[in-house]
């Protein structure tokens, strides 16, 4: 590596870590301090703090990246186009794209280490940060702390067109109660409605107890009377492993998850939850190259910003670049998960377009 290539690199690294510790550190700070009278109402131990603001370092990381290879890069060259370094670079027949070359392999490293803790840490990191969470709101007896073993208001897309709503579902005992199951056909016009108060798993077979079946016609219309079981066996082929996997919110679960996920949900036909879940799961493989794409937005807008745009001047520039690529992002996503664009386009859609904006402000940089 050029003792050049070494100088801008090692700017670039420093600025970056540094605003990764910055911005832990003031989150930390502000979140303390804005719930104190909470913590303290509660008596939330130093330990179970510690735990709490540690299991939250991965989704920072994911979330702060970005911007602080954004505000590396903006400061770094800033700083060199105001000491007419860049022009002595010019000067000796280097193009941008060669004197940022190195600062582009450390943002695809970035975006690769974001992509893998994105994937790897994040989804737990974030069921065990609400675990913590309302660990801390409760109190530190065990009896509050039993709660944590029951998934509250759990609702699935199952196989064979079924919809499960779950009022509670105990992991331990694999045992659910306020249990409804919503069958539809081929057209998701509603064919049967099962409604039990207790389900347990018992040798690879559901057990339901004061169980009530509702058939339907195509008109939607009860046929006969419902029939009435005190108990009876259901042929339900998820098990309480997918009840207990199961992730109702796109954050918490990993690619993995999703993958198995939207191909549950779309043999129940539910087309617009499977579209939603296809941006997202799409959104997971292009928001790391965020990192990358932004170092490339950020050197023409540093070098146009003329000679005295450095310090303050960079973190606005690098405040409103990064805050109108997130509004085009969360545009175009808002669009896909409306219908108008097809999942994959909406989730890359916002990042090839600042991508080709990038290469073209730096093709016509003098």
């Amino acid at each position: 590596m050029r003792i050049l290539d070494r100088y801008i690199l090692k700017s670039v690294i420093f600025i970056f870590v540094s605003c990764i510790f910055s911005f832990l550190f003031l989150y930390i700070i502000i979140d303390v301090l804005s719930n104190l009278d909470e913590i303290l109402k509660h008596g939330a131990t130093l330990t179970l703090m510690i735990r709490y603001y540690l299991s939250y370092l991965p989704v920072m990381f994911v979330q702060v990246s970005p911007f602080a290879c954004l505000l590396s890069t903006v400061y770094t060259f800033a700083k060199l186009n105001h000491n007419n370094e860049i022009i002595a670079m010019r000067s000796s027949g280097l193009s941008i794209l060669e004197i940022a070359k190195n600062v582009l392999f450390f943002g695809l490293f970035i975006s690769l280490l974001v992509f893998w803790v994105n994937d790897r840490f994040v989804p737990s990191a974030l069921a065990e940060n609400q675990k913590i969470k309302i660990q801390m709101e409760e109190g530190q007896n065990s009896h509050k702390a039993k709660k944590l073993e029951v998934i509250l208001n759990l609702s699935m897309y199952g196989s064979r067109n079924r919809l499960f709503f779950i009022s509670r579902f105990f992991t331990k005992t694999k045992t659910m109660e306020g249990i409804t199951i919503l069958e539809h056909d081929d057209h998701q016009n509603l064919t049967k409605k099962i409604v039990a108060d207790k389900g347990t798993y018992v040798d690879g077979l559901w057990r339901f107890s004061k169980c009530i079946t509702y058939d339907f016609d195509r008109n939607g219309q009860v046929i006969d009377e419902p029939s009435y079981f005190d108990e009876e066996i259901m042929a339900i082929a998820e098990t309480p492993s997918d009840f207990a996997n199961l992730r109702q919110k796109p954050e918490l679960m990993d690619i993995h998850q999703m993958q198995d996920y939207i191909w549950r949900v779309s043999k129940s036909g539910a087309t617009t939850v499977i579209r939603n879940l296809k941006v997202d799961l799409y959104q997971r493989f292009t928001m790391p190259f965020t990192s990358i794409i932004i170092i490339l937005l950020g050197i023409p807008f540093s070098l146009m910003s003329g000679r005295r745009a450095t310090g303050m001047a960079s973190v606005g520039i690098s405040i409103i670049v990064g805050f109108l690529y997130y509004i085009l992002d969360a545009v175009f996503l808002a669009i896909g998960k409306s219908g108008l664009l097809m999942p994959f386009a909406a989730a890359s859609m916002s990042h090839l377009i600042v991508l080709s904006f990038s290469l073209y402000l730096i093709a016509r940089l003098p």
